[in-house]
């Protein structure tokens, strides 16, 4: 599961990214004039995601602008040669402002808004690095294509496809003080959540997204912290989401959790919290074997315990700092991990939304790393998707 860009935000980035809608003046100049369209959560008119989903491989790595909301999410746990430890978070929206688009003899135009999150943890040198960056489809300022190749991109943030089949993919992107380049290879299919795809997130019809993971991207390139750059390895867990709905009304907030295990297996888990207390039962998890099967996990087979909290000096939020993790695989023996923050402060604040967004360390009854995603602990994400 991933996040559904709230409209506070959008109104963010039609102001920061400029007039969304701007015509050409007679003189050739841009207009001073715009018309910046009313940010609403009306859904009409978008596709829904309501039954399991036709896949069609390379062509649904790229957009689906009949629905509202989309997310392109990488993240990995890399290592140079003398086991200097990175974590790093990409992450491309893409939010409709309307269903349609008006024909218009400006570039500028487009009811397509994009945002990017990008960040880099350094666990040895203790640093989080953190950016964020709006933009619109117009003017190629940002997009997401297929032709063939599959392209991404806010700006010079981007991820493309290195090959008409998508095995091979850049990552490319440059903060303050800190960059990333990044060539991954696919090693395992598309792992479908849900339903073929179809990923239910409360049990009113609609409220699903269409959602697969590529959950074991061997990586290796280049960090660069300052001017020092590492030559580093590892792998990236890839997800991608296209949806026109919302969370459940009273729905608080979500814990998820993208696990590579070294034995050559991975877990996606996810649990939503609601207002009351109570775990939301129609969002679980997925377990990939090492073939890359795949194994559905109900939110019943899950049990998920925070064993430690952090408080953040930046909003405040008290969040989880440690887990400890059951989860029934089918064998007689239930999967037993317990997962720690790799860096206790992995907060990405000063935007619309503040979350938390680590790599974790798994040890138990299997080792590995992961990335948990942590969101509703600073404000409820009720009515904000």
């Amino acid at each position: 599961m991933r996040r559904w860009i709230a409209l506070a935000l959008i109104a963010i980035a039609i102001v920061a990214a400029g007039f969304s809608l701007l015509e050409p003046a007679e003189t050739g100049e841009v207009s001073a004039s715009a018309i910046i369209p009313e940010v609403s959560s009306d859904t009409a008119g978008f596709s829904r995601a309501v039954e399991p989903y036709d896949w069609q491989f390379p062509q649904d790595y790229g957009a689906h602008p009949e629905f509202q909301t989309e997310w392109w999410y990488y993240t990995g746990n890399l290592a140079d040669e003398n086991g200097r430890h990175f974590g790093f978070q990409f992450t491309i929206f893409r939010r409709a402002i309307s269903p349609n688009v008006i024909d218009s003899a400006s570039e500028w135009r487009s009811n397509q808004l994009y945002m990017a999150h990008f960040a880099i943890t350094d666990v040895d040198g203790g640093q989080y690095f953190h950016e964020q960056r709006f933009s619109r489809e117009g003017a190629n300022l940002a997009g997401a294509e297929c032709t063939p190749r599959c392209t991404v991109w806010v700006e010079n943030w981007v991820t493309s496809a290195l090959d008409d089949e998508s095995i091979q993919t850049q990552i490319s992107a440059a903060g303050t003080g800190y960059a990333l380049n990044l060539n991954l290879t696919q090693i395992k299919p598309p792992a479908l959540q849900g339903d073929n795809g179809l990923s239910a997130k409360s049990d009113e019809p609609g409220n699903a997204s269409y959602y697969y993971s590529l959950t074991r991207l061997l990586s290796e390139g280049t960090i660069t912290i300052g001017d020092q750059a590492f030559e580093v390895t590892g792998f990236t867990w890839m997800d991608h989401e296209f949806s026109t709905s919302a969370l459940g009304s009273n729905a608080r907030g979500w814990d998820w959790f993208g696990l590579q295990l070294d034995d050559n297996r991975e877990l996606m888990l996810g649990q939503i919290r609601l207002n009351d207390g109570g775990i939301d039962p129609n969002f679980g998890g997925i377990l990939v074997q090492p073939d890359g099967t795949t194994h559905t996990l109900s939110a019943s087979a899950m049990s998920i315990q925070s064993t430690a909290t952090w408080t953040s000096p930046h909003s405040g939020a008290v969040y989880p700092a440690g887990w400890e993790i059951s989860v029934d695989i089918g064998e007689d023996e239930p999967l037993r991990l317990q997962l720690t923050p790799l860096l206790a402060d992995q907060e990405l604040y000063g935007g619309g939304i503040t979350y938390w967004e680590g790599a974790v360390r798994i040890s138990g009854d299997a080792a590995g790393y992961g990335y948990a995603e942590l969101t509703g602990y600073v404000d409820s994400m009720t009515g904000r998707f």
